[in-house]
């Protein structure tokens, strides 16, 4: 803290100035900005464009890890974009405790993939996934309004640790892909499936370097698309199954079987919870820096009771955990479009799509080694993510190299060895077994230990001594609850103090 300086206490915005009835009226939120109808739905559009090939990967993936066929495949990933679209309108438009009102699409993310991947094969199948993703998001419904409060405990020595580790974890899944059905590893992938991921693979790069944004920002599914096409060419696409059976149709309730609770499926899917949780928060902070608005504990605590109730009903409609998209955060920065109902008309039409299973079907259809060539740059780039997120972190003088060493090293044991595991309990196999979960509980003990606890004060072979001081007298400007996170000063409630220059 530089010398004379003093610390002010930054009041929440809804306390900054006191509005008369007639200003309120006159106020508008940038994110409450209302377009035309024809750009409403058009932005909605390229919002669902946007996330499309995101959101169908994770029941994709499942659907195959549990075996369904083509057709049950289609109808997971009609689901999954059907409650992706009311989760949608509930964070954008809101109702009370439920909902941010901001500019978030919402839809299964690949945080909960490689655990919800381990839960089916561990014996608990599909009925098993859903149950621990009802009761993890119950539980996680009831402690948003604590999470919110709580965020500290989450800097991106954690996040980005575990963001990484998603993006690893799901590297085996694009390789397993260009592999294709039926392969033996040890035969290794056949030249033309490892010629189509390619191919695949070197039209997302060239679409993503075309200086018009329409089209770099839907490379990776224009290049399935375009990959799909090509494969029809080399004889490796089959769509003779996409017209059996219905084009329109309304979502199954229990439409998988009736969910079972398992006690160590439910403690792996609550870390999903909690890194969900906190992917939902830095997104909720980060669009409304965007969008130039502010946010507080009430509304981050909102925004995350509308992440759990959608994932408490999805399950109902045999689908799995909500959390918002990043890559939409990105898309509205891009485009400068800044209103939420631009949104909620995406939600829309994702809804709209979750009622045509016949487009599910499509999609199941794509051949593997298409989605493999794509996947790699998918999963990849939530692995960069991680990384960028990472480079934010400081390392100098204290224990945050340790923990991301640790961490990552402790998730990429199941990805390097999946059998290593196999001796333990069952419930430790269910928890561990996920690289993700692995990385999450090491990264988050970690620093609670190191960060938290007084242990980064300790001299170790990673922490040099002290070289400076400051006065003590600087101390009693501190109030109880108060915290340093990335070299800014927060309150309990998470606001920023406000660090000024005193004159004398």
């Amino acid at each position: 803290m530089p010398a004379g300086a003093r610390l002010t206490r930054c009041l929440p915005h809804d306390e900054e100035v006191e509005l008369t009835t007639k200003q309120k009226k006159e106020f508008v939120r940038p994110e409450d900005e209302r377009l035309p109808i024809g750009a409403t739905i058009g932005y909605g559009i390229q919002h669902v464009l946007t996330m499309y090939g995101g959101i169908i990967a994770p029941p994709l993936i499942i659907g195959q890890i549990a075996g369904l066929k083509p057709a049950e495949i289609g109808v997971l990933i009609a689901a999954c974009l059907f409650m992706g679209g009311l989760a949608t309108i509930l964070q954008t438009v809101g109702i009370p405790f439920f909902g941010s009102q901001l500019p978030l699409v919402q839809g299964v993310s690949f945080a909960g993939v490689a655990t919800m991947g381990a839960i089916v094969t561990s014996g608990g199948g599909l009925p098993s996934v859903f149950g621990s993703v009802i009761a993890a998001s119950v539980i996680g419904l009831l402690i948003a309004p604590i999470f919110a409060t709580i965020i500290r405990f989450f800097p991106p020595v954690v996040t980005g640790t575990v963001i990484t580790t998603i993006g690893l974890s799901l590297l085996p899944v694009a390789a397993g892909w260009i592999y294709g059905p039926g392969a033996n590893p040890a035969d290794g992938a056949l030249p033309e499936n490892l010629l189509l991921a390619a191919i695949t693979l070197v039209i997302v790069l060239v679409l993503s370097k075309i200086p018009v944004g329409a089209i770099s920002r839907l490379a990776i599914l224009l290049a399935i698309v375009l990959g799909t096409i090509i494969a029809v060419f080399l004889g490796k696409a089959d769509f003779s199954k996409v017209g059996q059976g219905e084009i329109f149709a309304l979502p199954q309730i229990f439409g998988f079987g009736m969910p079972t609770f398992e006690i160590a499926a439910i403690i792996s899917m609550f870390i999903v919870i909690l890194v969900t949780l906190t992917e939902t928060t830095a997104d909720i902070l980060a669009v409304a820096d965007i969008v130039g608005t502010k946010v507080d504990s009430k509304r981050i605590a909102a925004g995350l009771r509308a992440d759990m109730l959608s994932s408490a009903v999805s399950p109902i409609f045999g689908t799995f955990t909500q959390s918002a998209f990043a890559q939409n955060v990105g898309l509205v920065a891009i485009t400068g479009v800044k209103s939420r109902f631009v949104v909620t008309a995406g939600g829309g039409v994702l809804v709209i799509l979750g009622l045509l299973p016949v487009l599910g079907r499509v999609v199941g259809a794509i051949p593997q080694p298409v989605l493999g060539g794509a996947g790699l740059v998918l999963f990849g780039s939530v692995a960069a993510s991680g990384i960028r997120t990472l480079a934010k972190v400081e390392y100098k003088d204290n224990m945050n190299l340790v923990i991301v060493a640790t961490s990552l090293a402790v998730g990429m044991l199941p990805i390097a060895k999946p059998d290593i595991y196999h001796a333990m309990p069952a419930w430790f196999v269910t928890i561990f077994h996920s690289g993700i979960s692995s990385a999450a509980v090491t990264a988050i003990l970690l620093n609670l230990l190191c960060n938290h606890l007084g242990s980064a004060k300790r001299k170790n072979a990673f922490v040099s001594a002290p070289t400076r001081s400051i006065p003590v007298a600087y101390l009693d400007a501190f109030e109880d609850g108060d915290s340093i996170i990335d070299g800014k000063i927060v309150d309990r409630e998470g606001n920023e103090v406000a660090i000024t220059r005193s004159d004398h």
